[in-house]
């Protein structure tokens, strides 16, 4: 594509009406809130269920090389309860798998696979694993097997062992994409709550937030930088905050 070739697109689609169910999966604490918490937070206040599902356990979420590992990784727990209620989610479900090995592996589509057929979301959000120079695995890896698990949960011969009906999502929303071509409008209260649900991740403050938990000014200006994201964010949406997405019809 030439340059400025998204940039010049107009007929771009209108935000989705609101879900009955939304599912989204993220590969540690903290993910989901970055990636579409005042999406959530948007569809939850108008009585959409969201589920939570965290992949792995947090356990590498720290640059204290000292730090206890069972420790850190009840207190992630915890910081991601606080955040999912802030956001309205009904519940979280935790994969538990070691944080920074994470592989696409049979055992988890199918368990991915076996969450949507319970919950059955009309909309999956997740990482896009296409996303170019994306350094982490464990986000390359969570969005494909989401993917992946999408396909699987649709299609009847996958899986009968479950005993649980097919399910197939109206629309996949992948976050971080090079080229988003969806987005949701972002109120000042769902930015609220988006910015308090991001700093109920205390154990986070210091890798992934400029250190807001340590002074005002810190938070000040991890407020100002997630305004500045979605802004930007919004620039071709016609709206003033927006959180974008690849989207996807499965």
């Amino acid at each position: 594509m030439p340059p400025g070739f998204y940039d010049q697109i107009t007929d771009l689609p209108p935000p989705l009406p609101r879900p009955e169910r939304v599912m989204a999966i993220g590969a540690h604490p903290d993910d989901v809130e970055f990636g579409a918490g005042a999406t959530l937070f948007n569809w939850t206040s108008n009585g959409t269920e969201a589920v939570i599902v965290v992949v792995t356990d947090g356990s590498k979420g720290s640059w204290d090389p000292d730090i206890d590992r069972s420790a850190l990784i009840e207190q992630r727990k915890s910081e991601q309860q606080r955040a999912a209620d802030i956001l309205g989610a009904t519940s979280v479900e935790w994969l538990d798998q070691i944080d920074g090995e994470l592989q696409h592996t049979p055992d988890l589509r199918q368990e991915i696979a076996r969450l949507i057929r319970i919950h059955r979301p009309d909309v999956v959000l997740t990482h896009d694993p296409w996303q170019r120079y994306q350094l982490h695995q464990d986000h390359r890896a969570t969005g494909l097997l989401t993917v992946d698990s999408v396909v699987a949960a649709r299609e009847p011969l996958f899986y009968p062992d479950q005993g649980l009906e097919p399910h197939r999502p109206s629309t996949v929303l992948l976050w971080s994409a090079d080229e988003p071509d969806h987005a949701e409008p972002v109120s000042a209260l769902a930015f609220d709550a988006k910015v308090e649900a991001l700093l109920c991740h205390a154990s986070q403050s210091e890798t992934t937030m400029g250190s807001a938990a340590l002074s005002d000014d810190a938070r000040t200006q991890f407020i100002e930088r997630v305004d500045d994201w979605l802004r930007s964010s919004a620039s071709r949406f016609d709206t003033d905050r927006a959180e974008t997405f690849k989207r996807i019809v499965p």
